[in-house]
């Protein structure tokens, strides 16, 4: 299938909210409490560009929990239509997308022009955000150890949290995302 294709499959962000189980309070905070700096004429320029989005997510994925509001946002703002896919259900797509060419990694942001065309790909996070992750996981006892679950469950709860509150992994996910575009068009 090509980009337009799955473009045309995924469901829009308010169906993908309502379906969600796991992270939808989350995700809806990080939506209410994140805001756009004023930069009209980026907007104004992104808009010209008539792109849109298609989304590799799931509802469990702690970083899709943070950075698809920030796209929500940045999408609005810059006339972006967004269709979102689930992950697990479309590895067809998924594969052609793996982090490092081996993992897959969510959420993935495919942006596309008007002709279903590619420009830019983002995710599955912001380098800064990635850092964190790799120093927090850096600090779990080895996977033979007898407390490796139970501080591997910590260590997810910390992070969801981390995603959820910190307002400066928001801002470098947005730059991150932003620079991406920048470079594309």
């Amino acid at each position: 299938m090509n980009l337009e294709t799955w473009y045309q499959k995924g469901i829009d962000p308010d169906d993908y909210i309502e379906s969600m189980q796991q992270h939808r309070e989350n995700l809806l905070y990080v939506y209410d409490h994140f805001t756009l700096p004023e930069d009209d004429l980026l907007f104004e320029k992104l808009a010209k560009e008539n792109l849109r989005v298609i989304v590799l997510t799931e509802d469990w994925c702690g970083d899709a929990m943070m950075n698809v509001p920030i796209l929500f946002h940045l999408a609005e703002r810059a006339e972006m239509d967004v269709r979102l896919l689930a992950r697990d259900q479309n590895l067809e797509l998924m594969d052609q997308y793996l982090t490092n060419g081996k993992a897959r990694s969510i959420p993935i942001f495919i942006f596309i022009d008007e002709n279903g065309r590619e420009i830019a790909k983002w995710g599955p996070r912001a380098s800064e955000v990635q850092q964190f992750i790799d120093q927090s996981l850096a600090n779990l006892p080895e996977k033979e150890a007898a407390d490796y679950q139970e501080k591997q469950r910590e260590l997810f709860t910390f992070v969801t949290k981390s995603f959820r509150d910190n307002k400066d992994f928001w801002q470098q996910t947005y730059q991150s995302i932003l620079s991406t575009l920048e470079h594309a068009i």
